[in-house]
């Protein structure tokens, strides 16, 4: 298990549960802009936020969306350790460094020191793409070179004291990334911040990240992730509680479970599906505790109250008409006509 390490209250490591972040991809210069996009994301389910510091003009802005942030706000920065101690000044509640391209180590120690004394958490951030020229001579674009990359950064940074550290080690490549969060889990209690870097469209990008994330979360490795996906931070976060509605991460949330198609299915079994979902998503945006862990919509009567026997409740549908049940055992049939609406209406009662 990990050290747990906290972000501005935020629990991160130390078999919490894994928290979500994404990153701002308005101009930090502009900070009305920004903190309406933080609060856009906090409402999606967002923990913690990170914004882009490429320059130093932006650090007066970028002090105000400290201010004023609801989240968490770490700040990301590439080959300036500079800016690196300007956004701890700034009023960071922790910084990501790559030591790729930040060069200048007596610098970065300087950091590292700061952030130290204000107590203030440090993401060593290593990816393939920025990969530190001696690692990748030494070890090539492999796993090895991402870990020794960052352990060697750990190193200096606890040397200087700073002992608040999570590390990431990110590829565009799926297996690359796997073995590198891996072969670092195997020897260290630092958290870990996953997911894949450049992993492209939602479409495309949402399943590479399920499988990597996913993967790691299963095996008990992950503290802390971001589905970076070439979309709007508030796709991300959406991709990432569906992540973790696939582990059973998201007690207050029903898992809903329907069967495929088939030559059986001779009810509207799609149509119902999404009601019940979307009936799920409005009673939770109410603040309503949904008491079913799990709901089971089912197309005929193979995959009905038998294989879904464990189910809290459930529909088996059938010709012109369904069976509403309950741990398997039969409550109501109703005509097709009346089974959606009678299902609906049993899940709002019981809902407190």
């Amino acid at each position: 298990m990990t050290r747990v390490i906290h972000l501005r209250g935020v629990a991160i490591g130390g078999g919490n549960p894994p928290v979500i972040q994404s990153m701002c991809n308005t101009d930090t210069g502009d900070a009305e802009a920004s903190l309406a996009q933080i609060r856009s994301v906090q409402e999606a389910g967002c923990q913690i936020i990170r914004l882009a510091i490429p320059r130093a003009e932006v650090l007066p802005a970028f002090a105000e969306i400290c201010r004023q942030s609801p989240l968490p706000v770490v700040a990301d920065i590439h080959f300036d350790w500079r800016l690196a101690l300007g956004a701890l000044e700034a009023g960071a509640d922790g910084i990501r460094v790559n030591p790729g391209n930040i060069r200048d180590l007596d610098g970065v120690r300087t950091v590292a020191r700061r952030a130290a004394e204000l107590g203030k958490v440090v993401r060593i951030g290593v990816n393939l793409g920025s990969l530190e020229p001696d690692c990748e001579r030494r070890f090539g674009r492999t796993a090895e070179a991402l870990v020794g990359s960052a352990e060697r950064f750990v190193e200096l940074f606890q040397g200087e004291g700073c002992q608040e550290l999570k590390v990431s080690l990110k590829a565009s490549d799926l297996r690359l990334t796997l073995e590198a969060n891996r072969l670092f889990a195997s020897s260290s209690d630092l958290p870990l911040h996953i997911g894949l870097t450049e992993a492209g469209l939602p479409e495309t990008g949402f399943l590479k990240s399920a499988i990597a994330i996913g993967s790691l979360l299963a095996e008990g490795i992950g503290d802390t992730f971001r589905v970076s996906l070439t979309a709007p931070p508030e796709e991300e976060i959406a991709a990432a509680r569906k992540i973790l509605e696939a582990l059973g991460y998201d007690k207050g949330r029903p898992q809903i479970v329907s069967c495929p198609t088939c030559g059986r299915t001779s009810i509207d079994l799609l149509s119902l599906v999404r009601a019940v979902q979307a009936e799920v998503d409005i009673l939770l945006s109410q603040g309503k505790k949904i008491p079913f862990r799990k709901i089971a919509v089912m197309g005929c009567e193979v995959n009905g109250p038998g294989e879904a026997r464990d189910a809290d409740i459930g529909i088996a549908g059938g010709k012109g008409k369904g069976l509403i049940f309950r741990h398997g055992e039969p409550v109501k049939m109703c005509q097709e006509a009346e089974l959606l609406p009678f299902f609906l209406q049993l899940m709002r009662d019981e809902c407190q």
